[in-house]
């Protein structure tokens, strides 16, 4: 399935999301899917972003390792769904506002945590989405000033 496709369902079941498991597992799921993107633009996406591709598998992958993983039957894995990044500066884009919207679920769920383990862990997992998000948009930046740099195209006669 397209990464598009896949980050837009993540930001919907977030959105629907009501208690904090649920949240918590949609925000890890979110940090997977990223991590899958940030492997596939690593290995086969533009030169110039596969260095931040490549920390954002990091950052992701703290993400996930942070919070509690779910129990998720492999159908529901939406990272294990990637099969297609043809726009990677669309997906990017999606990308940063999925991360946008879990860090802010993050702080909901962390400022009605009912014990500390909880708080401290949607506490790491804030600073590795924030982090995971800084990638995004450097891996962004970097496209623009890519298609900057290009010549333009001609006009057909």
């Amino acid at each position: 399935m397209d990464a598009v496709r896949l980050i837009l369902a993540n930001r919907r079941a977030l959105a629907g999301s009501g208690e904090a498991p649920a949240i918590l597992t949609e925000v890890w799921q979110a940090q997977a899917l990223a991590q899958a993107i940030g492997s596939r633009l690593a290995v086969s996406g533009p030169p110039e972003l596969r260095g931040e591709a490549l920390g954002l598998t990091e950052l992701a992958g703290r993400g996930c390792g942070v919070l509690d993983t779910p129990d998720l039957d492999p159908e529901d894995l939406r990272a294990a769904r990637l099969t297609e990044l043809d726009d990677a500066r669309q997906a990017l884009l999606c990308l940063d506002a999925l991360l946008g919207d879990a860090g802010i679920a993050l702080v909901g769920v962390a400022s009605s945590a009912a014990d500390e383990g909880t708080y401290w862990q949607c506490m790491e997992a804030i600073d590795a989405a924030d982090e995971a998000r800084d990638r995004v948009r450097e891996m962004v930046r970097k496209l623009a000033a890519r298609e900057e740099a290009a010549p333009p195209e001609r006009e057909a006669i």
